[in-house]
């Protein structure tokens, strides 16, 4: 089954415009924009047919001819990286059976976290979508905390059945719990990572199904999916050391760049 990945991006991000062209600074002192970081992310991934960015921005679209990325213009109507991605598929240079949605604001998402999810999803003959978690140690687990805490929006928490389909996604921190983790203890949260992969009947569908209430509450575009009753795989995977973080606000910027630099991620 071949398999492609699709960057959505835009430049109108309500919280933090011009997001996917901000610079970060790596292990070695080299700037490169976020676009171009998860651009350099998916093309590290083994068994992908296809890397392509789709945005509706000109601006990110000459940054992307200048490193050297596919670029796929799309509409500026798409309400979300999923919609966009749909319109997307269909000017890809080949059909795929997989359509791997990695987000724009992640360029720390390590190669076998896509892999996995691949394969997860040929694995699974019931899931539609397949997203990975990553268990949270105490110390991710009280960033989570810290950040709610402090009216920031951090990372996505996710739940799911004994067969790993997801139950539900939320911007809170779920399930709840009263207990205190120390930082390398193990605990029962899971970080949902923003990546996505799609069979493309799935995908097609998306933007034909209205945006529900849980989406609308939440902000999270993969909740239209379970709200249409289709199924999400959840497939944990393994940090392996590596450090995980999207960049949400402009906060999280010296954040990344910290992993970045403990990583040596150039």
């Amino acid at each position: 089954m071949s398999a492609a990945i699709i960057i959505p991006a835009r430049f109108a991000s309500s919280r933090y415009p011009g997001k996917p062209l901000v610079e970060l600074t790596g292990a070695t002192g080299e700037r490169a924009s976020l676009i171009e970081r998860s651009w350099r992310a998916a093309t590290s991934v083994s068994g992908i047919s296809e890397v392509a960015v789709a945005t509706d921005d000109p601006r990110i679209e000459r940054a992307c001819i200048e490193f050297g990325a596919r670029v796929i213009m799309t509409s500026p109507d798409c309400q979300n990286g999923t919609e966009r991605c749909a319109e997307a598929m269909a000017h890809l240079t080949e059909s795929a059976d997989i359509v791997v949605n990695l987000q724009g604001d992640a360029p720390l998402t390590p190669a076998w976290f896509i892999e996995d999810l691949v394969a997860g999803l040929r694995d699974d003959p019931k899931a539609d979508v397949a997203t990975p978690v990553l268990r949270c140690d105490g110390a991710a687990l009280n960033g989570f905390l810290d950040d709610r805490k402090a009216g920031r929006v951090g990372g996505t928490t996710a739940v799911f059945d004994a067969n790993k389909h997801g139950l539900y996604f939320s911007k809170e921190v779920i399930p709840f719990t009263t207990k205190h983790y120390e930082d390398a203890d193990e605990t029962p949260v899971f970080h949902h990572v923003g990546v996505y992969a799609f069979r493309p009947s799935a995908l097609d569908a998306y933007p034909n199904w209205p945006v529900g209430p849980l989406e609308r509450l939440e902000g999270l575009e993969q909740l239209r999916f379970l709200e249409n009753g289709n199924r999400i795989l959840c497939v944990e995977v393994e940090a392996r050391g590596r450090q995980f973080w999207e960049l949400n606000n402009p906060e999280d910027v010296p954040r990344l760049e910290k992993m970045m630099a403990e990583m040596g991620i150039a």
